[in-house]
């Protein structure tokens, strides 16, 4: 994932900002509660293709 890419980028439901996890190629919205996919290193920003955060996810996503 470009680093310069997720500067500019933002959830598409919050505006919000957006944290890389690496491990798990997803971009995770906490005010949404959603991560979206990353596919062959294009970030899937479809709130449809994004799957809910648990509580757990949420208090433990670091970039």
């Amino acid at each position: 994932m470009d680093i310069k890419l997720l500067e500019l980028i933002v959830c598409p439901v919050t505006k919000g900002p957006l944290d890389y996890n690496r491990e798990r190629q997803e971009l995770i919205s906490r005010s949404a509660r959603l991560a979206y996919p990353i596919k062959d290193g294009i970030p899937v920003l479809l709130e449809a293709e994004a799957r809910t955060l648990t509580d757990a996810e949420i208090e433990g996503t670091s970039s």
